[in-house]
């Protein structure tokens, strides 16, 4: 029987990865991306964690408190530009209107991110992709109680869905992460969390599912998406111009990207772009290398996140600004990444810092948008915002697997549409 032709839209963490599970079921698949390379965008430098422990999705009303508070702020963690757009007001209400499903969404969040783990280390060890992997958990990280307070009340929820991750006094912070500096009322600790290198392994994927027959696509400028339910067609340009390519389906992958895809193909993915910060710190010398944390920290009051990539890399990463398709990397954004570094590990070397930005895709509920469009050939795999790493594993599998129940459907030719509906 002839394999089912699919696109996908994206050659991020989430194109990549459901490349590579469509291929393990069985599809021709296609991949588009802009870019000369795999992930060169969102999943460039991120945080590096692989973060069950973050799965708390923001919608509660201590984050917006926060966001108004913090909106004069140029370094706040939270920031938004008070310019107004309709995208943003409509994104915000909806974001509002989902604050009663705070518990349900970060109990299904937890699952999905334990899920994940299986199918992400699986595939690295079975394709052999080295992605600076440590799995010696993620600290939590809290100057006073009443952070350490709420992160209490947030571990009950991540234990509904499955996750165990416990208290721990200032003196068992120390123990975890002897590097460690300042004062603090107290920490989580989860034990099955860990990091690695997003970039790293996406490239290594990449690599991977062109081994399995996936066709890559780079450089590729997609301009329309189309389907009439049963076929589906791509319009992109590259350096020898302008070509529409042939599909039975396709799946948006595509990042902030993908609400004008989604428009074009009849559906709403009311994706906002949710900039965030990271630097990766060059460990030049033994010092700095004995002086930075192996454990990965996540700081609750700032907002950021640290992983360790190998012997000679310590990345830095959070804030979250809301400012549209904006890629500016601004130095007093920057500027509080580094103060950071300098005040918890100061015997750190912090010369050679490398600055990045990258738009998080993010829904308004922080759920992403995985599962069929309007059209019957028609998918999507987007939408994960700052857990975009975290989750990527298990949504593509969800979204394979979407794919081909619907491939099943369409077989038998003889059952009329309107039973299979």
């Amino acid at each position: 029987m002839q394999k089912q032709s699919i696109a996908v839209i994206g050659g991020g963490i989430t194109g990549v990865t459901t490349a590579y599970a469509l291929a393990k079921r069985g599809f021709q698949v296609t991949l588009f991306e802009q870019h000369r390379y795999a992930a060169m965008e969102t999943s460039f430098a991120n945080g590096g964690q692989l973060s069950a422990s973050n799965a708390e999705v923001w919608n509660h009303t201590s984050t917006i408190l926060k966001g108004l508070k913090w909106m004069l702020k140029s370094d706040a963690p939270l920031l938004v530009n008070p310019k107004p757009s309709w995208h943003k007001f409509s994104w915000f209400a909806e974001f509002i209107a989902q604050i009663p499903k705070y518990e349900h969404n970060t109990i299904a969040t937890t699952r999905l991110a334990i899920a994940a783990r299986q199918h992400l280390f699986a595939w690295a060890e079975a394709e052999g992709v080295d992605f600076d992997l440590k799995r010696q958990g993620i600290l939590h990280i809290y100057r006073d109680k009443k952070g350490f307070d709420h992160a209490a009340k947030v571990s009950q929820l991540l234990a509904q869905g499955g996750l165990e991750r416990r208290a721990v006094t200032p003196a068992e912070m120390r123990a975890i992460e002897p590097t460690l500096a300042g004062q603090y009322h107290g920490g989580f600790f989860t034990e099955s969390d860990a990091t690695g290198d997003i970039h790293k392994f996406t490239v290594g994927l990449a690599a991977a599912a062109e081994r399995l027959g996936v066709t890559c696509l780079y450089g590729q400028d997609v301009q329309r998406l189309h389907s009439d339910g049963r076929r589906a067609t791509v319009l992109a340009k590259d350096d020898a111009g302008a070509r529409t390519h042939h599909f039975d389906s396709l799946v948006v992958c595509a990042g902030i990207g993908s609400r004008d895809f989604a428009a074009q193909l009849g559906d709403r993915v009311n994706v906002y772009p949710v900039k965030g910060y990271s630097i990766t710190v060059n460990l030049p010398d033994a010092q700095s290398q004995q002086a930075a944390p192996t454990v990965s920290l996540l700081d609750d009051e700032t907002k950021l996140v640290t992983s360790r990539l190998g012997i000679d890399r310590f990345r830095v990463a959070g804030t979250a600004e809301f400012n549209g398709a904006n890629r500016d990397i601004r130095a007093d954004r920057i500027r509080p990444l580094t103060e950071w570094v300098n005040q918890c590990f100061p015997g750190i070397n912090t010369r050679q810092v490398v600055p990045w930005a990258g738009l998080r895709p993010m829904l308004p509920n922080m759920m992403p948008r995985v599962g069929a469009g309007k059209r019957a050939n028609v998918f999507y795999n987007t939408g994960h915002g700052h857990l975009g790493w975290t989750l990527s594993a298990v949504t593509a599998d969800m979204v394979a697997e979407h794919a081909q129940q619907a491939q099943r459907q369409r077989q038998p030719l003889a059952v009329p549409v309107a039973k299979l509906a």
